[in-house]
């Protein structure tokens, strides 16, 4: 099909190969005849291809050189995503030779006018980067020229080729620091978790200490008898306000909305930048938004709970309140149980200690002897930590020593050895209790705490433990390394203590040890003997045997093994693992005094100055101010919005005006615009500031519309293929109106000598374009757009297809593992094949239902030539048939996919099922639930469509059942089991909503259930398709009515 003439039949050979690659099979064989086709002129086969070449031009680098001369012609394609594409296969070349080719390539990339293209090429600067490290300097060069980037699709992606390339050139970051905060908000999520990182390292070396104010408290009592002089000087001296800088302050303020992100990792990236920089007093809002993650899949609560177990050691009231969400699910796996006792335990306090305690008590019975043991443990520190509750945790595991689990009982009696060496009184009972569980318990760690005890308080058992000595002595050679060495220390202790009892017990003891298979023991045997036993050749050691052997042992420290981990960056993988990754950067002390804040300063101010007439005066003085050292830690955030809409609204429009004005006098000549764009381009703006004039809209309202288009166009900028649809043209139109600096600056001075003539218009300056600065030209007399350029690149250089609010396919709720027989084995001579439906989008075609077949080959021989034989289809009805298998080995298995146009019916599909030898007549018949694909829209949608289809588009029952079935989460696993829908969110409790379309047509189906009292519901569909509708409905009935 590749070497086909037509494009259609390459198009469909390219989507099958790619398909293989998404399923993670190898098409590495296909590259000689893929690679032929990167010159094709269809660009829907040139996009695939390039997916192709990007995955295997690594393995395949000489092939892939052969068609460099074609990917460097395809970097002036005037398609922006074939020009990216071409640079992504360069950039995967790993051949040396190419290196200045790639170089001149993401050079040329990086002055794009495509933020897509420039996007690509802070990508391959990594990937060149770690090819010829050499070519540092160069990269540098282009990395801080994107870095003035004014475009949220770039600012990611250039931040994370800094990280990689040159982390501690910091002087690249000053000028560019207040824009990356202000844009923050609108970068994609991968982007704003690299920039976060980035600017937590840079606001730990560029600002002073924030906690500060909070040491000082502490240090105020301190040298009481000083005179009154140097008293005062030091209070002076002390009590110096702290202030925080205006740029930590906005970095703070512009991170603190990212809380409510969707994505866990930009969550915890906010999360550990408000721990590691900001006041001790504002860091509390992140406890809110970390315990929010914990309702997420088990490795993002395995990273979140091991963060919040190093916060709550030093800060306990910030997770005090959210105590019951850290309690054990019985569902939860052993990692996560283990991680909540820890935080439970560091949380633990007089006032929920009682309430803690009864919580450990149920977790000692669970069936997961790890975490039973863990909570054994924790409640050990518990009894340490809180000494009103000491001796009732001790009772406690006294209790525990009774359990039938030997694991549970071994780690009790470790626990209760610990709580004993801190409790100087005595505790003769105890210790009587455990030697007689000698008998009974095999665990070696138990014994030996066991015989550690007696032989530390064998003076007050002094029945009992020569007794435990003789009976150890009898199981001397079968017992563990362990238990062995703790038997000689006993034998030690008794000798001296007890010398008439336990003397020929313990030589015999010793002389045991002195044979034993491990050194270790043989060793301590020969330290004992000639330690205790005198001779002529013992030393002056032996005199104080006693006092070595039955000296006071300092008592253990339970702590938390979260403790030493603060020196680790939270949410990092050196944090994680409590040990120092390859590439991790540590985060620098706070500097005593602040390096200088002007170099964040740019240098637009006074040259905007001189262009401002009088009467403007007032409010450039307060764009001026934006960011000034002047600017007070208490304004608040409404105050501040209030003067950054002024100051916008004041100086935004001029410097856009200029912008436009330059970029459409340099890009006459370009092939990218024609005049008629040009024209009609300065119609749309002047009819935009005519409407901008009249209306006299505030910032405020501006400013929300703008985020909401720039999040639209951040979060649909991504690498799929349905965003991949742009044209050049829309592309272009919009690129030439946001020109990149270096060109605006390469241009300054003719343009000086051309502001004389001109009258000057207001100056502005756009909020996101505020902390550049860059010197601006006189504008022209053209009106400025309603949204600033860097925004209108990102909303138009990507040409999205845009689907209709209300009707938009999502992802299936569930998807039911039922399958159904296709062709029994005894009916297919051996030949079995099972179908089921996956309730994905059919690749084959936009109105087929996929249909997936495994076929099992049941026999001891080989079947041969299995394909699709005579179709027997209904008129209408299409199918797209699997690919002939050549052959299926003796119980083996394969499974293949089919797509099927039902033409939204339930008719059967018959068709042949061949063989070498034989073709048997099988058919699919699909529940109607499968002709539906899910879709999301709001509740408001759903009632207006609803609105739409009724009277004969609606049917209706009424159902009864018992009220435990009509539970919110029975009712839709009962719904989403029978059909694929999708869930619409409903605002009142008794009515639940979901919504699909049909797939041949794409009429929606909308289902609703609504509880009536008592236990009744209704049932309503509402459908173009009634004749689904009702077979929908006598689906839907039997199945929400029974138990």
């Amino acid at each position: 099909m590749l070497e086909s003439n037509k494009d259609s039949a390459k198009l469909d050979a390219m989507k099958r190969i790619v398909g293989m690659i998404a399923k993670g099979k190898n098409a590495s064989e296909l590259f000689p005849a893929v690679v032929k086709n990167v010159a094709s002129k269809n660009i829907e086969i040139k996009k695939l291809v390039y997916v192709y070449l990007v995955r295997y031009a690594e393995e395949q680098q000489d092939l892939a050189l052969l068609s460099i001369s074609t990917f460097q012609r395809a970097l002036k394609d005037p398609n922006q995503l074939i020009r990216a594409s071409a640079l992504r296969v360069l950039s995967s070349i790993r051949v040396p030779i190419i290196v200045p080719i790639m170089m001149l390539a993401i050079k040329e990339a990086s002055a794009d006018l495509s933020p897509y293209v420039r996007k690509n090429a802070a990508h391959a600067i990594q990937k060149l980067y770690s090819l010829d490290p050499e070519q540092k300097e160069m990269l540098i060069e282009v990395i801080e020229k994107l870095l003035k980037d004014k475009s949220t699709l770039v600012a990611g992606s250039v931040v994370m080729a800094f990280e990689e390339v040159c982390p501690d050139r910091i002087d690249l970051i000053h000028k560019n620091y207040r824009k990356l905060c202000n844009l923050l908000v609108d970068v994609e999520e991968w982007g704003q978790v690299v920039i976060i990182h980035m600017l937590t390292r840079y606001a730990r070396t560029q600002f002073v200490s924030p906690w500060k104010e909070d040491d000082g408290l502490e240090d105020n009592e301190k040298n009481f008898y000083e005179s009154d002089d140097e008293q005062k000087e030091k209070t002076d001296h002390k009590k110096k306000p702290y202030t925080m800088d205006p740029d930590h302050r906005l970095l703070i303020r512009n991170t603190k909305p990212l809380l409510q992100s969707r994505n866990a990792a930009v969550v915890m990236a906010v999360a550990q930048l408000y721990w590691h920089i900001s006041p001790k007093s504002e860091v509390g809002i992140i406890s809110k938004s970390l315990v929010r993650l914990l309702r997420s899949n088990r490795e993002v609560q395995y990273i979140v709970l091991q963060n919040i177990a190093t916060m709550s050691i030093q800060r306990k009231g910030m997770f005090e309140p959210y105590l019951k969400s850290f309690y054990v699910r019985s569902t939860d796996p052993t990692m996560i149980k283990t991680l909540k006792l820890e935080i439970l335990t560091n949380l633990a306090n007089e006032a929920n200690i009682s309430t803690l305690l009864r919580e450990f008590q149920t977790y000692v019975k669970s069936q997961d002897k790890q975490f039973a043991a863990a909570t054994i443990q924790t409640i050990g520190r518990c009894a340490t930590n809180i000494s009103e509750v000491t001796d009732t945790c001790l009772n406690g595991l006294v209790c525990l020593l009774s359990n039938r689990d030997e694991i549970v009982v071994a780690e009790s009696v470790v626990v209760i050895k610990k709580l004993l060496q801190m409790q100087p009184v005595q505790h003769g009972e105890i210790i009587k209790h455990m030697a007689k569980l000698l008998d009974s318990i095999t665990v070696p760690v138990a014994r030996a705490s066991i015989l550690w005890l007696i032989g530390e308080n064998c003076e007050r058992v002094p029945k009992i433990a020569p007794d435990v000595l003789r009976k150890m002595a009898k199981s001397f050679t079968s017992e563990d390394d362990l238990v062995k060495l703790q038997i000689l220390n006993l034998g030690a202790k008794l000798y001296l203590t007890n010398s008439k009892q336990t003397k020929l017990l313990t030589q015999y003891i010793l002389n045991l040890g002195k044979y034993d298979q491990n050194y270790d023991i043989r060793d301590r045997t020969r330290f004992i003997r000639q330690l205790i036993v005198p001779n002529e050749k013992s030393g002056a050691l032996s005199k104080y045997a006693k006092k070595i052997f039955l000296a006071q042992k300092p008592a253990p420290l339970l702590e938390s093994p979260f403790k030493d981990r603060d020196h680790f960056q939270l949410g990092t993988l050196s944090h994680t693992l409590n040990t120092k990754a390859t590439g991790y950067l540590e985060l620098s002390n706070w500097p005593e005094v602040a390096p200088d804040p002007s170099v964040r300063n740019v240098e637009v101010i006074e040259l905007a100055k001189e262009w401002t007439p009088a009467g403007k005066a007032k409010k450039e003085n307060s764009a001026k101010k934006f960011y000034s050292e002047s600017e007070e830690e208490e304004d608040s955030s409404d105050s501040s919005s209030d003067s950054e809409s002024e100051s916008e609204s004041a100086s935004g429009e001029q410097e856009e005006e200029g912008d436009s004005s330059e970029d459409s006098s340099e890009d006459t000549s370009s092939e990218h615009r024609s005049d008629s764009e040009s024209a009609s381009e300065v119609g749309d703006k002047r009819t935009a500031k005519k409407n901008s004039k009249s209306k006299g809209k505030s910032y405020s309202e501006d400013g929300e519309k703008e985020n909401e288009k720039s999040k639209t166009s951040d979060s649909s900028s991504t690498d799929s293929s349905s965003e991949e649809e742009s044209s050049s043209d829309s592309e272009s139109v919009s690129e030439s109106e946001s020109e990149p600096e270096s060109r605006k600056v390469a241009k300054e001075n003719e343009k000086k000598k051309t502001k004389q003539d001109r009258n000057p218009l207001t100056k502005d300056v756009s909020l996101l374009d505020l902390d550049d600065f860059n010197p601006v030209s006189t504008p022209v007399a053209l009106p400025t757009p309603a949204l600033s350029p860097s925004l209108i690149a990102d909303l138009e250089g990507l040409n999205l297809s845009t689907c209709s609010s209300v009707i938009s396919v999502s992802t299936p709720v569930f998807v039911p593992v039922k399958t159904h027989v296709l062709l029994h084995r005894m009916s297919g001579r051996g030949l079995a094949a099972h179908y089921f439906f996956p309730r994905q989008p059919c690749i084959f075609g936009d109105k087929m239902v996929s249909v997936q077949i495994t076929l099992n080959n049941t026999t001891d021989q080989k079947i041969e030539n299995i394909h699709i034989g005579e179709k027997k289809l209904p008129m209408g009805m299409q199918m797209h048939v699997f690919n002939p298998i050549e052959s299926l080995e003796p119980e083996g298995s394969i499974t293949v996919s089919m797509g099927i146009d039902f033409c939204d019916s339930t008719q059967t599909a018959s068709f042949q099922l061949c063989t070498k030898d034989d073709c048997f007549s099988v058919n699919i018949q699909p529940p109607v639930g499968e002709l539906l694909l899910p879709v999301a829209m709001s509740e408001k949608d759903f009632k207006k469509e609803q609105g739409m289809l009724t009277g004969m588009n609606e049917t209706s029952t009424v159902i009864i059942a018992a009220p435990q079935n009509f539970t919110p989460s029975v009712i839709l696993q009962k719904v989403v089991n029978v059909a694929n829908v999708g869930v619409v969110p409903s605002g009142q409790d008794n009515i639940h909503r979901f919504a699909a379309k049909t797939v041949h047509s794409g009429s929606l189906m909308l289902v609703t259930v609504e509880l009536k009292e008592g236990s009744t519901a209704q049932l309503i569909i509402n459908t173009e398709r009634t004749v689904i509708g009702s077979v929908l409905l006598r689906e839907l009935k039997p199945v929400l009515s029974q138990g």
